[in-house]
């Protein structure tokens, strides 16, 4: 397994002025609340380092990570959201329902940013244990809220450029 040797959180990045202006919306799903909560904290800060102002980060909470494509499609609408960014845990249990789960929330939240014509984050963990979720939020693999900022960030540059 390639995470198992690195940090999946380390990236470069330049503080960029004009970062300041842009809009963002998280859509952070309650179920396995301990890692989604390390993850929106990680998007944040992120965000603010890289120039952002949290007077410009609206918040919304869904019950779980399979309401997060109708939570971006709610965000990704507003006039007043540059980028959203969904932030979930869905966790390998003894049915298949992770498999449906996944696959329905991947092709949502890529249906809803090319609908909206705007970047629409997929910073869902899909993971087999609680452990290795814990890894990738703020553990020893980095913090896939980290990562899905910087992607926020870096596409509303690119984009906009």
């Amino acid at each position: 397994m390639a995470s198992s040797q690195k940090n999946l959180s380390s990236f470069n990045y330049s503080k960029d002025q004009h970062v300041s202006n842009y809009r963002f919306g998280i859509v952070v799903s309650e179920w396995n609340e301990e890692v989604t909560e390390s993850m929106f904290e990680g998007a944040i800060s992120t965000i603010i380092s890289m120039g952002g102002n949290r007077n410009n980060i609206t918040r919304l909470d869904v019950p779980g990570s399979f309401e997060l494509t109708m939570g971006a499609q709610h965000l990704a609408q507003l006039r007043e959201v540059d980028a959203v960014i969904c932030l979930g845990c869905v966790i390998q249990g003894e049915t298949r329902h992770f498999d449906f789960i996944c696959q329905a929330v991947a092709q949502g939240i890529t249906d809803v940013g090319v609908k909206y014509n705007k970047p629409v984050i997929f910073g869902v963990l899909t993971t087999d244990t609680l452990k290795q979720a814990l890894d990738r939020a703020g553990g020893k693999h980095g913090n896939k809220g980290d990562e899905a900022g910087a992607t926020a960030v870096k596409m509303l540059t690119a984009l906009n450029s």
